[in-house]
């Protein structure tokens, strides 16, 4: 059993999952073309259509003709990981051990296959595709928060080795968890902070005054803004905001994936652009299960390139040395000519 154990300084929670160290090693390289090795080792992906058998049984798939279960015909897969960092079995039940605190590691970790195509690239995906990869986010979100013995559920996606991506396959993850991760607890806080001194939610602000400026605004269309953050602390560092006040992604996508997936297609075609198709990490930071509408917190998405190196005085500190100005990336974003 996985165990959460906190940080008594600082009240972080970390994972200590020993069965992750069965992964299989990854199947990409960190630069250049694929290796011989990695167009070996397409006939046993997992995640290819044909081999559905090498995962652990769907929980969710999208079958625009029908079909059983666990079989070929399908255009999205979400599964359980076959290597969990938390257990979707137990209670979270709380326990101390002198000063220190720990919860038995329960949870639920699933992966969305986004294709049966081995090759096609999230960059790529057609329209509707990419729509419905965003739907299948929502709507797991919206099963789990059924469950009471979850506060956080947390998307990623992790593209290329350098990025921590496992497979080549096009995937993402979710991973829930029983407590809210310290870095949302940090933006729940300090939204808070603004929104008891001006009583306005400061995602909102940011949004506004990045329209009004333009000169960190990469992308918009009418619900959405692409942005460089104005304290990023990696080069080229992404979000996504929408315009209007929304606590939670799921109920967003609810209403329609069309804009988002828009506007989320072409900031990934920028950095490929860019910076020639780069490892990047991608999360959604949405409200909490037990806090679902906070009047000063405002779902987002956050874009990471993996281009420069967090070295001892980045980890030591907490402090990044960011070499490119988030208003330089965003000119050299906005200035790639998207065809569409």
């Amino acid at each position: 059993m996985p165990q959460f154990r906190k940080d008594p300084i600082v009240n972080r929670w970390v994972i200590i999952s020993a069965e992750r160290a069965m992964r299989p090693s990854d199947f990409t390289e960190i630069v250049g073309e694929e290796s011989e090795e990695v167009e070996e080792a397409k006939a046993a992906c997992p995640f290819d259509e044909g081999n559905e058998g090498a995962t652990p049984p769907e929980v969710m798939a999208y079958r625009p003709k029908g079909g059983k279960p666990d079989t070929p015909g399908w255009t999205i897969r979400v599964v359980p990981n076959k290597f969990p960092a938390v257990s979707r079995e137990g209670q979270p039940t709380h326990t101390s051990y002198g000063i220190y605190d720990q919860i038995d590691g329960v949870g639920a970790h699933e992966v969305i296959i986004e294709t049966p195509d081995h090759d096609l690239k999230f960059t790529d995906f057609p329209s509707e595709q990419l729509q419905n990869v965003l739907r299948a986010y929502g709507e797991r979100m919206t099963q789990l928060k059924k469950d009471d013995r979850l506060d956080y559920i947390l998307i990623v996606r992790n593209h290329r080795k350098q990025g921590g991506a496992s497979l080549k396959h096009s995937h993402s993850q979710l991973i829930a968890l029983p407590f809210v991760p310290h870095s949302v607890m940090e933006e729940l806080e300090g939204s808070k902070q603004y929104f008891d001194n001006k009583k306005r939610c400061i995602f909102c602000d940011i949004a506004q005054q990045e329209i009004e400026e333009r000169v960190r605004l990469v992308d918009e269309n009418e619900d959405f803004l692409v942005i460089c953050p104005y304290a990023p602390r990696f080069p080229f560092e992404v979000w996504i905001l929408p315009k209007k006040h929304h606590t939670q992604f799921e109920e967003t996508a609810k209403q329609g994936t069309k804009a988002i997936s828009e506007i989320l297609h072409r900031a990934l075609k920028r950095l490929y652009v860019v910076l020639n198709n780069p490892p990047y990490n991608l999360w959604i930071h949405t409200s909490p299960i037990s806090m679902p509408n906070p009047p000063y917190y405002h779902w987002h998405i956050e874009i990471t390139p993996q281009i420069a190196l967090v070295a001892g005085f980045e980890r030591g500190s907490d402090c990044y040395i960011n070499s490119v100005p988030p208003e330089k990336a965003a000119q050299a974003l906005r200035g790639v000519k998207l065809a569409f």
